[in-house]
């Protein structure tokens, strides 16, 4: 079973509550190349649960990874069939979640502890799909968090076949602190990141934790294979304006980035139709509110839509109301990012 590479410079985060289809289209209007993310998604609701809810999206959103939650080996294959059906390009096994309710379902970071049990799952999905099969885990949780711990699980998920491994350079504490301040207390240890990477070449290892604009990614992309960026985007989803053409010069097409009144636009015609589709306003255009962070009219924005957008009957006209309370220069403003990236 031939298997496509799991090697990309730049992805998104999975996260809970963001990474949904209409932000992933919102930032398609952004980037076409750096790989995205669904919200994780438990084998067992893939199985049993509303899959045209759970998993459908829009083709433009590929190429799109499903991240999957569990520790049942068999369940994590079968949704692992179904997502390659669906056609998505990678799955991700969540290994790094440190919320208690996820842990009292016995997956999520818990399952550093238990190397053994992710092997097996990355086994059988491996055996399952001819997708990337890839893990996403902390640097440890615990008292497991020196770097030979980390070293030790990763050695045995990668002799099952795991085809890349995300490390979050936080350790994650299960008992103690909150799943919000697992994002923030623990310190950064890029440098564990940067030795697994140094200490096992042949192995894809791409970082996540605490990059907040291109330039970080680009200075440690000159110690491993990828970095994954998480909540500076979402609050600033223009942070990726100049991601194709620094990461992806070769796939990138030639002209300028869209600027912010192209990117809601698009994003207009995209709400009619998922309105039409019984989606609510509020469930697209919530995604919109960052969209012009830092620039002069931008809490107008904000306020004009967070407002408007549970009126009884608002529809896509508000967003285009609200772009009339934004400056011409924020509107047409090409993002600072690009002019670094070119």
């Amino acid at each position: 079973m031939s298997r496509r590479s799991a090697v990309r410079p730049l992805s998104v985060a999975p996260m809970m509550d963001r990474t949904d289809r209409h932000f992933r289209y919102l930032l398609r209007g952004i980037t076409r190349h750096t790989l995205l993310y669904t919200e994780m998604v438990t084998a067992r609701a893939v199985l049993h649960g509303d899959r045209r809810r759970l998993l459908c999206f829009h083709p433009a959103e590929r190429p799109l990874a499903l991240q999957l939650g569990g520790d049942d080996a068999a369940d994590l294959a079968e949704a692992a069939r179904i997502a390659e059906a669906y056609g998505y390009d990678e799955v991700n096994l969540n290994v790094g979640c440190p919320s208690p309710r996820v842990a009292a379902a016995d997956f999520g970071a818990c399952l550093m502890a238990r190397p053994d049990t992710v092997a097996r799952a990355v086994a059988a999905m491996r055996g399952a799909v001819a997708l990337p099969v890839t893990v996403k885990h902390r640097i440890g949780i615990d008292a497991l968090d020196r770097y030979q711990d980390m070293a030790s699980f990763v050695s045995v998920v990668a002799d099952a076949g795991a085809d890349a491994f995300t490390v979050h350079a936080r350790k994650a504490w299960l008992s103690g602190l909150s799943p919000r301040e697992n994002r923030n207390v623990p310190p950064l240890r890029y440098h564990d990141v940067y030795r697994l990477k140094r200490e096992h070449p042949f192995l894809t290892v791409e970082l996540n934790g605490g990059v907040l604009d291109l330039d970080a990614a680009a200075r440690h992309l000159a110690h491993v294979d990828g970095v994954m960026m998480g909540r500076a985007v979402y609050d600033d989803p223009l942070l990726l304006a100049g991601a194709d053409a620094r990461f992806y010069p070769c796939l990138a097409r030639a002209g300028s980035p869209p600027t912010r009144r192209q990117v809601v636009e698009r994003m207009v015609a995209y709400l009619e139709a998922r309105l039409a589709q019984g989606d609510t306003l509020h469930a697209v255009a919530r995604h919109l509110l960052p969209l012009f962070r830092g620039m002069p009219g931008g809490r107008r924005w904000r306020r004009y839509l967070t407002e408007g957008m549970h009126r009884p009957g608002a529809g896509p006209e508000l967003v285009l109301e609200a772009l009339a309370v934004v400056g011409p220069d924020a509107l047409d403003h090409v993002p600072v990012a690009v002019a670094t990236a070119a």
